[in-house]
């Protein structure tokens, strides 16, 4: 069995969170979706569980930090080609992301733009050439 990964994140508005996702390129699985949480899988193994406020802190007893505030993590999510990144903001942007909070990195290679959820979580949006890199290593 290949591992899988779900990213668990607070959120304010369970809706405007859930679009974003979907404009990041995930599909919605209702099985382990109510009212108080959306699952969004990115992939087959890839898994964003989207937790209002109050389910999340069934979870954990610490404080729920401010994604806005505090940098907390930095996720990478690869796409096929280099304008699927530009064409990925976009998408999220409509979404209610926001879009490069961080600058864009261009390495020849590899390429990537950041964007913002509506709850200020950032995610890197990448693209790398393998056979490109190879040859610079």
């Amino acid at each position: 069995m290949s591992k899988m990964i779900f990213v668990n994140l607070p959120v304010r508005d369970l809706a405007a969170a859930t679009a974003f996702y979907v404009a990041l390129g995930g599909e919605v699985n209702p099985q382990f979706s109510d009212e108080r949480s959306t699952s969004v899988m990115l992939s087959d193994v890839i898994g964003i569980m989207l937790l209002t406020h109050e389910r999340y802190s069934e979870f954990t007893k610490r404080p729920i930090g401010d994604a806005r505030r505090e940098s907390q993590a930095l996720i990478a999510l690869s796409v096929e080609t280099r304008d699927a990144v530009d064409a990925t903001l976009a998408k999220t942007t409509a979404a209610g992301g926001r879009a490069d909070p961080n600058p864009a990195q261009d390495h020849g290679f590899m390429f990537s733009r950041s964007v913002e959820d509506p709850d200020g979580n950032v995610w890197e949006v990448m693209w790398m050439d393998m056979a490109a890199f190879a040859q610079t290593a």
